[in-house]
């Protein structure tokens, strides 16, 4: 029985999915609901709108790219079929949950959401053992890491534990900044050297092995003295040592006019929003007088929304049989709307753009939600159609 091309692959189906929550659960969240939740009552929706954006729009992304990754990796056979449908239908589960707020249900959602992961991570990890390589364990390592985090949030909110509940959310968020980190070190490779030689004949570029991977080192122990020592100075220090590493990466965007290429630009922006993100996160717990939220939405929208629509972009493309040198409109305004969503969200909280103050909770949901609109108008026939570029890769 001939398969549809969409359960083909992984990200066919799973980027689709992101791409629909991501559209929808913010549209319902504030211009609909107006911040509220219909069942929310001991769970602050605050918290079920950063749990939702995390494990629910940026958790499926994650899934698609690993599964979609490191089978490409290793050169073993890729998840495909039924594999796929399972996967998705352990993700739904909580995300209807999530959308309606219902803490009762919140257990459940959390048994859901694990299942998904540890599904997600048993995938890549057979794929690593049948080549018996080490080589991508990180990964691995840091997906169990991240459903750890989900457990944590789930179990805080049980006991009604609402500053474990917040920590255990920033756990999450730090830890996708790694994730991303990570693939940024791969994905990075690939896409300057498209934009320097489009041909693909040479590779004029290469990364400073030693900055690699420092940023995710520093946020690893920004994240270490964060959990461990909640009242200590010594994670602001970190947290400045780690925007530090972030703008010291920067230079890996020094390559010219290639460097405004969208798709180039989208990772160099979201690389400095995380920079930016840890710095702000760092002076505000030194005692600066700068919202908690302006660090935390220059990660959450900034950081991970420009990696995750670039990675969308890149993926999208390469895995569907087109180049990168040809870019639809689509890619471009998509890319661009994150990233003023990201601005707009975040710039009133540093006392910038304060007119906008009273509106721009709304007013980005809204370009948030017009970005993923926009991605899924010009990427869901792509998925939609068989083929594949025998040069496809996501890093």
């Amino acid at each position: 029985m001939k398969r549809h091309p969409i359960l083909s692959e992984a990200l066919r189906l799973f980027f689709p999915l992101a791409a629909l929550h991501g559209a929808l659960w913010p549209f319902l969240w504030v211009l609909v609901g107006s911040y509220d939740l219909p069942f929310a009552y001991d769970i602050a929706p605050s918290q079920w709108h950063a749990h939702e954006m995390i494990f629910g729009t940026y958790g499926m992304a994650l899934a698609g790219f690993l599964v979609a990754a490191v089978p490409e990796w290793t050169d073993t056979k890729t998840s495909s079929g039924k594999t796929l449908l399972c996967l998705a239908a352990l993700w739904l589960p909580a995300r209807i949950i999530g959308a309606l707020g219902a803490d009762a249900l919140s257990l459940l959602a959390g048994l859901f959401d694990l299942a998904f992961l540890l599904a997600v991570a048993a995938i890549i990890g057979r794929a690593m053992l049948e080549r018996r390589t080490t080589k991508h364990l990180a990964f691995l390592a840091w997906l169990l890491l991240f459903a750890g985090a989900e457990a944590g949030v789930r179990y805080a909110w049980q006991v009604g534990d609402v500053e474990l509940a917040s920590r255990m959310l920033e756990a999450a968020l730090c830890i996708f900044i790694v994730l991303f980190s990570l693939s940024a070190s791969r994905i990075n490779v690939v896409v300057i050297n498209l934009a320097l030689d489009p041909t693909g004949e040479t590779s004029p570029y290469r990364p400073h092995p030693g900055r690699r991977h420092m940023a995710g080192a520093m946020v690893t122990l920004y994240l270490v003295a964060k959990l461990a020592f909640p009242d200590s100075d010594v994670s602001a220090w970190l947290a400045l040592a780690a925007g530090a590493a972030f703008f010291d990466r920067l230079a890996e965007w020094f390559v010219g006019r290639a460097a405004f290429k969208t798709e180039v630009l989208l990772l160099a922006f979201g690389n400095a929003s995380a920079g930016i993100g840890f710095l702000a996160l760092g002076a505000t717990r030194l005692g600066f007088n700068l919202s908690p939220a302006a660090g935390l939405h220059m990660l959450s929208l900034g950081a991970l929304g420009c990696a995750v629509m670039a990675v969308f972009i890149i993926a999208g493309l390469r895995h569907t049989g087109r180049n990168l040198d040809r870019l639809p409109w689509q890619a471009h305004v998509s890319a661009g709307l994150m990233i003023v969503a990201a601005l707009v969200r975040a710039l009133p909280e540093f006392d910038a753009l304060s007119a906008i103050a009273p509106y721009h909770h709304g007013l980005s949901a809204a370009l948030w939600a017009l970005s993923f609109g926009v991605w899924l108008h010009g990427f869901m026939p792509f998925m939609l159609r068989p083929g594949v570029d025998e040069q496809g890769s996501c890093g």
